[in-house]
């Protein structure tokens, strides 16, 4: 007899005993394929009522920060709005708000997050804040604040009105990350002049984000004579500056115009401007 089987005494008719190996495996196998199915099943039992117990304590966090934000959401004298960092969607929004964009509360709550923002937000502004608010959440600090400027189409207007908004963590789940954050967005006047900078901000954003691999080129003897062009200097003057002759000035602005590809003294000034050199 081996390790694998074992002897089963049993009488004859004729009184004598008599052994006979029966294998262990063909008898534990069987038993052990249903004691894992067993295990198996019991534990995703568990997993499913872990997960759903997790779920329904999530939402509970999230309808009890809904209620305690509603209550006064309305004396306020912006819109605001809680984001689900699940999926970045909108979980509540203040009346104000609902009634700029002419949607429903259920309706707002339905759609995605990519929806929500290619509907009402110009993608532009998105580019410059977006990563300001990811950082916000990385840092995951109570103290942290998020503040820029956006534009929002309203329901009855096709032009985008300008906000100054504000982001942070509101709440977080059991594991101590950002569950909801929440934005007050505060209007700007058309004819104030932060609406103006805003737009020239923006602007400016835009003209550096395009044409950073231009700047990259330049020296920083080229960027320093390129602050001084957008400055109106002459060569002469712009060599009394620097020290230096005006024909090594006249060869650095020939060499400026080349690699940012441009003529154009609008666009010298542009790059001075966007690039913080005057």
């Amino acid at each position: 007899m081996d390790c694998f089987s074992f002897q089963l005494i049993y009488a004859q008719t004729n009184g004598k005993k008599t052994t006979k190996s029966i294998p262990v495996l063909g008898i534990l196998l069987p038993l052990i394929y249903y004691y894992y199915v067993y295990l198996t099943d019991n534990y995703n039992l568990y997993c499913c009522f872990h997960n759903m117990s997790k779920n329904a304590l999530i939402q509970s966090k999230i309808d009890n920060a809904i209620t305690k934000i509603s209550a006064i959401a309305d004396e306020l004298p912006g819109v605001v709005i809680l984001h689900d960092l699940r999926d970045w969607s909108v979980a509540w929004m203040s009346k104000r708000g609902l009634q700029q964009l002419g949607v429903s509360l259920e309706d707002i709550t339905k759609i995605t997050a990519e929806e929500y923002y290619t509907r009402y937000f110009n993608g532009d502004d998105a580019k410059d804040y977006v990563p300001k608010i990811l950082g916000l959440i990385e840092q995951n600090n109570d103290e942290d604040l998020c503040t820029f400027f956006q534009q929002v189409r309203f329901s009855n207007s096709s032009d985008w009105n300008w906000h100054m908004s504000s982001v942070k963590v509101y709440i977080r789940d059991e594991e101590n990350k950002p569950l909801l954050v929440i934005t007050i967005a505060l209007p700007i006047d058309s004819m104030h002049h932060m609406a103006v900078k805003a737009s020239r901000l923006l602007e400016e954003n835009n003209f550096l984000r395009n044409n950073y691999h231009h700047f990259t080129k330049l020296s920083s003897r080229e960027r320093e004579i390129l602050g001084l062009m957008a400055l109106g200097k002459s060569s002469s003057e712009t060599a009394e500056k620097l020290f230096i002759s005006p024909s090594t000035v006249e060869t650095h602005r020939k060499n400026i115009k080349q690699k940012l590809n441009t003529h154009s003294y609008y666009e010298i000034c542009q790059y001075a401007r966007a690039f913080d050199l005057i």
